[in-house]
C-alpha cells in the first residue's frame, strides 16, 4: 500500500492564547484532491502554512511527501508547489521571465528550464499574454501564472490556498479545469483550501470541514451531504413572527426549522411533499411569504448541522481572523529567523530551500 502524501498527527498552532489549529489529524492519499472547507478565520491558511513549513507547529506532527515539516523543511520544500492567497508576482516581468526565474531558483539548467516552461504552459492556459508584462494581466491570469510558477519544478504535492477568491465565474471555471487536468494527467496530490461550497463539491475527492481550528467532519462531498438526510425548504419572509416557527414544527414530515435573517430553513425528509403543508402553515400563522423554494442538501447544510453556523464569517470570526493573520505574520518572521540561525534557508512560499 502506497504511503500517504500528507499526514498530520494532533497538529496545532497557538497564537498567544488562541489555538488557530487545534489537534487536526489528516491522511491524504497520493493523487487525491483534498478540499479543506471552512469560513474565514477557521484555521485553513494556518494549517497550510504549517504543512508548507512557513509556520512551525506548536504541537503534534506533520509529514509531507514522507518528510517531517518541522525537522526536514528543506526536503519538504523540494517536493511541494504552493500558491497562496496573495500571488507574489513582479509586475515588471513578463510571465515567461517569471517562470524562468522560478526554474533558475530550483537549479534547473537552461534546456530543462525551457522544457519545464513549455510543459506547464500546456497545463495552465495563459496564451500569448505569457510574453507580456504581468501588470497587464487580469486577476484570473495572475492566478493562473501563480499556479504555473508553483508547478515549474514538477512537485509531487500542490497546495492551493483559496485559489479562486476574488475571481469572476469564468476565471474561476478556468482554474477548476486546470486543477482537474493536473490530477488527471500528472497524478498530482492537491490540497485545496476554500470557502466556496461549489468549489469543494466540484473538485474534491474528499472534503475536510474545519470550524474554529477543529476538524469536525471528513468524507466525500456526496457522503457528507447524505448525513444531513433531508431536503430543505427555504421560506423568505417579510417578518419573523414566533407563531411561524411553532406552526412549521407541527407540520408532518418537518424535522427541523432554523431561522436565518429573513429566511426560514425548513428541513423535511420529503421536501416536495411538504411544500404545500408548509405554505398553508405559514399562511395560517399570518406570515407574509416573499418566496418559497426547495433544494437538496448542500455542504453548507452539513456545516450548519455540525456547528450551528453557516459558512459565512460572523463579526467575531472576522475579528479572530484579523488577529490570527497578524500573529501569523509575526510568527512566520520569527520561524524564518530561527531557521536561518540554524542554517536552514526558508526560501519563498513556493520556492526551493
Amino acid at each position: 500500500m502506497e504511503a500517504p502524501a500528507i499526514v498530520t498527527e494532533d497538529i496545532g498552532r497557538l497564537f498567544d492564547d488562541y489555538w488557530a489549529v487545534d489537534g487536526v489529524d489528516l491522511s491524504i492519499a497520493p493523487g487525491e484532491i483534498y478540499g479543506f472547507l471552512g469560513p474565514n478565520g477557521a484555521g485553513k491558511s494556518t494549517l497550510v502554512r504549517m504543512l508548507c513549513t512557513l509556520l512551525r507547529p506548536s504541537r503534534g506532527k506533520g509529514f509531507v511527501a514522507g518528510h517531517d515539516v518541522a525537522r526536514q523543511p528543506e526536503l519538504v520544500r523540494l517536493q511541494i508547489g504552493v500558491a497562496l492567497q496573495d500571488a507574489a508576482l513582479d509586475d515588471r516581468q513578463t510571465g515567461r521571465e517569471l517562470l524562468d526565474l522560478q526554474a533558475r531558483l530550483y537549479g534547473l539548467r537552461r534546456d530543462e528550464r525551457l522544457a519545464r516552461v513549455a510543459q506547464v504552459l500546456t497545463l495552465v492556459d495563459i496564451g500569448s499574454a505569457i510574453d507580456r508584462q504581468i501588470h497587464t494581466y487580469s486577476g484570473g491570469m495572475k492566478r493562473r501564472l501563480d499556479l504555473a510558477a508553483a508547478l515549474i519544478h514538477d512537485p509531487q504535492i500542490l497546495f492551493l490556498d483559496e485559489p479562486t477568491t476574488g475571481l469572476d465565474p469564468e476565471s474561476r471555471a478556468a482554474v477548476w479545469t486546470e486543477v482537474r487536468a493536473l490530477q488527471r494527467e500528472r497524478g498530482t496530490t492537491i490540497f485545496l483550501t476554500t470557502q466556496y461550497l461549489e468549489e469543494a463539491d466540484e473538485l474534491a475527492d474528499r472534503v475536510g470541514i474545519i470550524s474554529r481550528g477543529h476538524l469536525v467532519a471528513e468524507g466525500s462531498p456526496d457522503a457528507l451531504k447524505k448525513t444531513v438526510g433531508t431536503d430543505v425548504i427555504v421560506a423568505r419572509v417579510s417578518e419573523m413572527p414566533a407563531e411561524a416557527v411553532t406552526a412549521l414544527r407541527a407540520v408532518p414530515g418537518v424535522e427541523e426549522v432554523v431561522c436565518r435573517g429573513d429566511e426560514l430553513m425548513i428541513h423535511a425528509g420529503d421536501g416536495a411533499g411538504a411544500m404545500s403543508p408548509v405554505a398553508l402553515a405559514l399562511h395560517a400563522s399570518g406570515t407574509r411569504v416573499l418566496s418559497l423554494t426547495l433544494r437538496t442538501p448542500t455542504l453548507d447544510d452539513v456545516f450548519l448541522q455540525l456547528t450551528g453556523a453557516h459558512l459565512e464569517a460572523d463579526e467575531a470570526t472576522t475579528d479572530a481572523m484579523a488577529e490570527t493573520e497578524a500573529a501569523e505574520t509575526e510568527a512566520a518572521e520569527t520561524d524564518a529567523a530561527d531557521s536561518a540561525a540554524a542554517g536552514v534557508s526558508p526560501g519563498s512560499p513556493g520556492g526551493p530551500p
